[in-house]
């Protein structure tokens, strides 16, 4: 063997009983994060991973390179609120996006908010902000060391004073101010026994609904919706845009579809006093409702309903009958209708996905007509910042190669076109250097995948390029082109392609596109990535031992699923954070909201779906002398609450305990557990870039790649 792994306990009374079908579960000892013996595999496995990482050939370079590269001022787009106008910025290398705020566009701009004053690492983020309508106040969320949970405290705008308000137990949470600015709905858990830092595993269950009135305890807030019948709901709140609607949406699970109440706020004789009087719009979870805007009773929503990609219609209140609803926007042929946003009071701006490609388009809001196209290049629409009470709006593009252009569109000035308010450029990268070109391949079952390709300008198809090849292909998530310095570095400095495959189970092309990589059809999203790979050995792109995988959270399900299925066709597998125990991912923090797109095990139909791909059950046992596996890097991080580390390590012991030991498996099979950092979100750019060197260092070293000058 090339490699000794850490030798992990095997507890082979540990058994499960699924509908007579009996599971060992030998690991199960690796579910409690805080046993010594799990502290003790964790720190083994690092011992070995972690010399490695750091000693491959191409580290130095990649890390310098990707420092050097990172290291370009990043915006967001402008929002205005009150009269100021709030941005985001960073220099380039801060640990965390700091939030700015100008009198004009034109105006110097100062600091209101750096989260970077919080932790000497960076590892306090801010997870969600909110300024009150007329920008009194500013509700701020911060999360630690990459945890779901959040801390909100609240700041006066105008002087930027501390109030004593903090809000505890948040979660999944809206935040939504009322227009008098007296007060917001938040989300909250109760308490539950055992610590809550990120760190456990168990359930998120019976969120409710509350509205703080600033000056207060939390030990005071109201109680305005609760669903004790019904403990794996959560529920959000919008605020209408003329303030007087509170508009809620209750969902369960992951699935896009919600029911509908709302709460006519001027109604309420003693203001906001208890649980609202909800009026039931929608009262099942048949279709999707999104809020976009109202004209006093009738509002308007983006659905699914009878559209798997989406539509618009308008609702009147006065008379909400199923039949009296009227349709917008129809659907479109082939495109799906994205976000929609109201602007100058009777404008819709309304983002359209072609082909996995944004276009952006103004409609008018009375009849749903068009009025123009808007200017975009190929690429996808990454920020949209406007109101309906203002005349102007901001959208930010970006693609494969373009780190960001904002846009400016006044629609009370005379002139008739957006004007570019900001962009970057990234020095040491020349965009016409790359080339970036959509395909369409066939799947397994004659499904036609796109999969965009970039790589160097003029490249020769001689099958000597090394791939990166990335998916998702979950939860309705579309995988659009977007800005990352470490996929250009492999292209320029390792000789690299970069594939994106957009396979089934994204929302590329609606909820069918959805379904079709869901539940028992869940094998089309392995079948779709393997598919992909398949196609760039056929067209002489590169060959199997030259291919990388990568996929994070359900696209690391992905990496490891399709490593199990088709050990051959790859030369090296990087999954990150990813759900690799089906049967049992439903009993950890969020999971159980998760099986609306899986299924579930307690389930017996179900059960038969998940065992055939899981990917701790599918591994081999030993005497393992089938074919070798890749080279195989899992991640995962101590304070990850939304894929417990749980799922990497269990996966890591089952994988080295069979493909470890046999004698023709010379590539390594390691885990990189990272500390004080959780599934994605708000981690330190420090982090960031540490991680993604140690990635394509990996990368590099198990399939021969060396630096290109």
């Amino acid at each position: 063997m090339a490699f000794k792994y850490p030798a992990a306990r095997r507890d082979e009374r540990k058994v499960d009983n699924y509908h007579g079908v009996k599971i060992c579960d030998p690991y199960a000892w690796l579910e409690d994060p805080d046993s010594d013996e799990t502290k003790a595999f964790v720190e083994e496995q690092n011992k070995l991973s972690m010399p490695f990482l750091e000693k491959c050939a191409v580290r130095p370079q990649f890390h310098q390179r990707l420092t050097e590269l990172y290291d370009y001022p990043k915006y967001s787009c402008p929002y205005k609120r009150g009269k100021r106008y709030f941005y985001f910025y960073n220099q380039g290398l801060q640990n965390q996006d700091v939030l700015y705020v100008q009198d004009s566009l034109d105006g110097p701009a100062t600091v209101f908010f750096d989260p970077n004053k919080l932790s000497e690492d960076g590892t306090v983020a801010l997870k969600m902000g909110r300024l009150s309508e007329e920008c009194e106040y500013f509700a701020y969320g911060l999360s630690s060391s990459g945890s779901d949970w959040v801390t909100i405290h609240f700041l006066k705008a105008d002087d930027l004073t501390t109030l004593p308000d903090v809000l505890e137990r948040v979660k999944f949470s809206c935040l939504a101010w009322t227009h008098d600015g007296r007060g917001l709905f938040y989300n909250c858990y109760p308490r539950q026994d055992g610590k809550a830092d990120g760190t456990e595993t168990t359930s998120n269950l019976n969120q409710k609904l509350f509205f703080h009135l600033i000056g207060t305890n939390q030990s005071e807030d109201i109680l305005v919706a609760e669903f004790p019948d019904h403990p794996k709901w959560h529920s959000g709140i919008t605020v209408s845009d003329d303030g007087r609607y509170a508009v809620l949406v209750i969902t369960e699970g992951c699935e896009p579809v919600n029911q509908l109440w709302y709460c006519d706020l001027q109604k309420l004789p003693n203001g906001i006093s208890g649980l609202l009087p909800w009026v039931k719009l929608v009262d099942n979870f048949e279709a999707q409702y999104s809020y976009i805007t109202n004209e006093g009773s009738v509002f308007t929503f983006r659905t699914n309903l009878n559209a798997p990609r989406y539509c618009l219609i308008n609702i009147d209140l006065k008379k909400p009958q199923k039949d009296q609803w009227r349709t917008l926007l129809p659907q479109h042929d082939k495109d799906v209708l994205g976000t929609v946003a109201c602007v100058n009071e009777r404008f819709l701006l309304v983002n359209y996905i072609h082909d996995v490609k944004d276009i952006l388009q103004l409609y008018e809001l009375s009849t749903g007509s068009l009025v123009r196209d808007l200017p975009l290049e190929v690429g996808t629409v990454s920020g949209l910042s406007c109101k309906k009470k203002h005349p102007d709006f901001f959208y930010k593009f970006t693609s494969f190669t373009t780190p960001g252009v904002i846009y400016h569109y006044d629609l009370s000035q005379a002139s008739t076109e957006p004007t570019v308010f900001r962009r970057v450029e990234v020095k040491g990268i020349q965009p016409e250097d790359y080339e970036t070109n959509q395909v369409f391949y066939t799947s397994k079952d004659g499904t036609k995948i796109p999969m965009f390709l970039v790589h160097a300008r003029g490249l020769k198809k001689d099958g000597t390029q090394p791939v990166f090849l990335y998916g998702y292909g979950g939860f309705e998530n579309s995988i659009q082109p977007y800005y990352n310095v470490s996929y250009l570095l492999f292209v320029r400095h390792l000789g690299g392609i970069l594939a994106i495959a957009n396979i089934r189970g994204g929302g590329e092309y609606g909820q069918t596109w959805h379904k079709g990589g869901s539940l028992q059809n869940k094998q089309n999203c392995f079948d779709d990535f393997q598919c992909a790979a398949q196609y760039l050995i056929r067209e002489n792109y590169t060959t199997a031992r030259l291919i990388a995988i990568n996929g994070a959270s359900n696209g690391g399900l992905l990496v490891a699923a399709c490593v199990n299925q088709r050990p051959d066709l790859f030369g090296c597998a990087v999954a990150e954070v990813g759900v690799m125990d089906m049967l049992k991912f439903h009993k950890f923090t969020i999971g159980h909201a998760w099986t609306t797109d899986y299924g579930c095990a307690d389930d017996p139909e179900q059960f038969k779906w998940l065992i055939k791909y899981s990917p701790i059950h599918n591994l081999p046992t030993p005497p393992y002398t089938g074919t070798a596996y890749p080279a195989v890097l899992l991640l995962t991080a101590d304070h990850d609450d939304r894929v417990v580390p749980l799922h990497t390590l269990k996966y890591c012991a089952t994988l080295q305990h069979g493909v470890g030991q046999s004698p023709g498996q010379r590539q390594p099979v390691m885990v990189r557990v990272d500390t004080r950092s959780g599934h994605g979100a708000g981690k330190p750019t420090s982090k960031a870039i540490l991680e993604d060197t140690h990635i394509f260092s990996f990368v590099a070293e198990t399939l021969g790649l060396s630096w290109k000058e």
